[in-house]
């Protein structure tokens, strides 16, 4: 009791723990809403210690607080908590479907625009469903931008993937220009070695006796190839599929007595000829062919074997290499027949590709002069080839090439001969000088083609800059009149080409001073002077043209009067007011010209519509001070036309309008 009345302290040391008690359950609030019970485990994410006994009891009633009692005036139906009006709810982040906030811009969403599945009238509709008018025209200005922009990506692309395949190709070229050099160096060593290795063997009488028999004259020689083909055809079946007449070709080497090979197992499968050419290696098999021969006109009939060649395979002499064989190839363990059958062999590679062939004779003479032959030829169409691709590279520096790649030049026949007549002329008379250095021709047409690229694109100030740049250059060359001349013939072509698209540019912006001035100065530029000229004024003719068609008659001669005259003085004061801000002054006389026939033309309007009016009616009156007043509009440019108008009316027309009904029907 005593320990009862002093109630339970924290502080205090006890010996004995004591034993843990369960927490006690708290009153449901109602009974819809049941706790649950005493002693019911509930799920937790890990479990704690728990510390029992009146100690916990005291700890979580000091830590923790309920509320199961609702107030007396708790209204189960009340209305939620409104929302924070958007003008005070600070600033609204863009939703998912990119409409904006107040006051925010409607950006443009690349990646839905890139969505293939896009439909493009719900997206606006729901992208645009609370923008207001600005929003809605700023977002159409970043769409056009957007756009424009990526035009101006597309033209950029198809520019540099031209240069860089332009480039590739130039690289391409020499690259393959080096690797034929590289392999007439290794031909050459391949057959230095091979010399050292066969100097026995490289004297043949026979061969040479027969070569300078034949080289009296080239028309014998010729004929002797000739010959020769014809004789490969006829003795071999389907060789003239495979090597058609081509001048120069000829038979370097019949060679026989050969036998393909397994590439396995080495074992014979067929015999065959080898024919060398000057450019291909023919393949031709042998095949029996049985025969009936009546001997003595007796009945009894004997067989004989005739052997027939016929044309397998045929290779160009660039495809092939071949290598020899030597007696001991033969795999480990083999026995001696089969190093026999590979004793005078070769190798014939053919891309990926082999083929093995043996030679019957025993001396190994025919292995080793075909292999010389072949070394041989190969050397010589290497070099041929080798000095065909210089003179190409030559060519193509020279005016000859430069010339035929341009066909205007077919009609300057002049300028042709001159080319013909200088085209032994020395490499320093070829070469231009560009800001210092030495350039061929090569490099212009390089240039030139550039040029081209830009007039494609449609880069105006930078092609008209490049055709100054090159008429500077033809300028400079005072000493070689051909490439002047040339030269100048060239760029006066693109010249023309370029002042047509402007011309036609310059047609549509007619209206418009600051695009009328830049493609007038280009023109000009250009030396198309007169072209611009009368363009522009052709294009304003059309437009007066046309607005004087759209003014109707509905049956007040007097307003009708207003709207032509306002139309014509209107475009012909437009029309001065550009033409002096674009042309200099001294073609002023044009445009005056001009203005006075537009004049002359109104007045015939004016008159037949006025044919059928005595002078000084009313409706005569109103309508030539109509005519007049606004003939008053081009003294703000200068032009003081008052008096031309109306001066044809009465006179001309009187014998016109007696003749019968004229202009609209009036009499």
């Amino acid at each position: 009791m005593e320990e009862k009345g002093k109630g339970i302290s924290l502080r205090r040391k006890r010996t004995k723990r004591p034993p843990i008690s369960a927490p006690r359950p708290v009153p449901p609030a109602s009974e819809a809403n049941p706790r649950p019970a005493a002693g019911t485990r509930l799920d937790a994410p890990r479990e704690r210690p728990q510390l029992g006994g009146q100690t916990s009891d005291f700890v979580k009633r000091r830590y923790s607080t309920r509320f199961t009692n609702l107030p007396q005036d708790y209204r189960a139906g009340a209305p939620s908590v409104p929302s924070i009006p958007s003008n005070f709810g600070g600033h609204q982040p863009l939703g998912h479907e990119g409409q904006p906030g107040q006051g925010d811009e409607i950006s443009v969403d690349l990646n839905a625009l890139r969505d293939p599945h896009l439909e493009p009238e719900q997206y606006v509709a729901k992208l645009l469903s609370n923008a207001s008018e600005q929003e809605i025209h700023d977002y159409q200005l970043n769409l056009r931008k957007t756009k424009n922009r990526a035009s101006t990506d597309l033209q950029q692309n198809v520019y540099q993937n031209r240069t860089q395949f332009i480039k590739i190709s130039k690289e391409a070229e020499k690259l393959k220009s080096e690797m034929r050099s590289l392999r007439s160096l290794m031909s050459d060593l391949t057959n230095a070695l091979g010399q050292a290795t066969t100097t026995t063997n490289n004297d043949l009488p026979g061969t040479r006796a027969r070569k300078q028999t034949n080289r009296s004259s080239v028309a014998n020689l010729e004929g002797l190839w000739n010959t020769q083909l014809q004789g490969l055809w006829k003795n071999v079946e389907g060789s003239q599929k495979f090597l058609p007449a081509v001048p120069g070709r000829h038979v370097i080497r019949d060679s026989r007595y050969w036998v393909e090979l397994n590439v396995a197992t080495w074992k014979p499968r067929r015999a065959v000829n080898i024919f060398l050419l000057n450019d291909h290696l023919l393949v031709a098999s042998r095949k029996q062919k049985r025969v009936d021969q009546v001997l003595n006109g007796a009945s009894q009939q004997t067989q004989s074997s005739v052997h027939t060649l016929i044309a397998e395979r045929c290779w160009p002499l660039q495809d092939i290499e071949i290598s020899d064989l030597p007696s001991g190839s033969g795999a480990a363990g083999t026995n001696d027949t089969k190093r026999e059958n590979v004793a005078h062999g070769i190798n014939i590679r053919v891309g990926q590709e082999y083929f093995t062939y043996r030679n019957d004779k025993l001396d190994g003479s025919e292995k080793v002069n075909l292999l010389l032959d072949f070394r041989k030829t190969v050397d010589e169409l290497r070099r041929n080839l080798i000095s065909e691709t210089g003179e190409i590279n030559k060519a193509r520096n020279s005016r000859n090439y430069f010339a035929s790649r341009d066909p205007t030049l077919s009609r300057e026949t002049g300028l042709l001969n001159s080319l013909s007549s200088n085209n032994s002329d020395d490499k320093p008379n070829i070469l231009i000088e560009v800001d210092g250095k030495q350039q061929n021709f090569r490099w212009l047409e390089n240039q030139i083609d550039d040029l081209d690229i830009e007039i494609s694109l449609q880069r105006f100030e930078e092609s008209v800059a490049m055709v100054e740049k090159f008429r500077r250059i033809a300028k400079g060359l005072k000493g070689n009149s051909v490439a002047q001349d040339l030269i100048t013939l060239k760029i006066d072509e693109r010249a023309g080409r370029l002042a047509g698209l402007l011309t036609r540019q310059l047609v549509e912006t007619h209206s418009f001073l600051n695009a009328t001035q830049t493609h007038v100065g280009r023109l000009v530029r250009l030396g198309f002077q007169d072209r611009a000229r009368e363009a522009y004024l052709e294009a304003r003719t059309s437009v007066i043209a046309k607005r004087a068609r759209q003014c109707v008659f509905e049956g007040d001669l007097h307003q009708y009067i207003f709207q032509i005259s306002f139309v014509y003085f209107t475009m012909i004061k437009n029309t001065v007011n550009i033409y002096q801000a674009c042309f200099p002054p001294l073609l002023m006389s044009a445009c005056v010209k001009w203005a006075k026939e537009h004049v002359d033309a109104f007045n015939e309007i004016l008159a037949r519509q006025l044919s059928g009016f005595e002078p000084g009616s009313r409706v005569w009156v109103e309508s030539m001070n109509t005519a007049k007043d606004h003939a008053m509009l081009m003294t703000e440019v200068g032009l003081h036309f008052k008096d031309l108008v109306g001066n044809t009316v009465g006179a001309p027309y009187k014998q016109t309008a007696e003749k019968g009904s004229v202009g609209l029907g009036l009499q």
